[in-house]
């Protein structure tokens, strides 16, 4: 019979904590960036070109008035689905970035693991299921990916090692 590793257990739920914590504040840092493009002309010997040419020059920014918490893009096909009333939808826009914050700082300092990755693993069900309505499958494919691997660091908990609070 094959006895499992205590170390290389505890290290594989550390891994899984830091890599789905960052996920987690990435994700929602990046709800309140904003991408503005301009364009440059393009110098030839150090002089406008005659041609007409430019490039276009891309500056990303972040900052609060910048938030949008789901892409305006899914926002309009989500207002358009009838099984998502438009209040919810109005409620999980403003709630999405700032949750996906909390969670993932949680995890990160090892914050009631077991409650805070459930709360991440029922966040990206609700995702999932929003993907799903709009027909987004390759979104949805990559979310069950995340579901997984919550339910990994789920079953790894017994191994959680550096936390905050260890009883939920």
């Amino acid at each position: 019979m094959y006895k499992f590793d205590p170390l290389g257990l505890t290290l594989g739920m550390i891994l899984l904590r830091i890599w789905l914590a960052l996920r987690a504040i990435l994700t929602g840092v990046e709800k309140y960036a904003s991408l503005n493009v301009s364009s440059s002309d393009i110098l030839i010997d150090g002089a406008i070109n005659d041609y007409g040419l430019s490039e276009a020059i891309y500056v990303k920014s972040y900052a609060l008035e910048n938030y949008n918490g789901v892409p305006s893009v899914l926002y309009d096909k989500f207002l358009n689905e009838p099984l998502i009333p438009s209040s919810i939808l109005y409620l999980f826009n403003a709630l999405l970035g700032p949750s996906f914050i909390v969670l993932g700082l949680a995890l990160l300092i090892g914050f009631a693991t077991r409650s805070t990755l459930f709360l991440m693993g029922i966040m990206y069900t609700s995702l999932t299921l929003g993907l799903i309505l709009i027909k987004q499958d390759s979104g949805v494919a990559w979310l069950g990916i995340h579901i997984l691997m919550i339910i990994a660091a789920l079953s790894l908990v017994k191994y959680n090692r550096f936390v905050v609070c260890k009883k939920w």
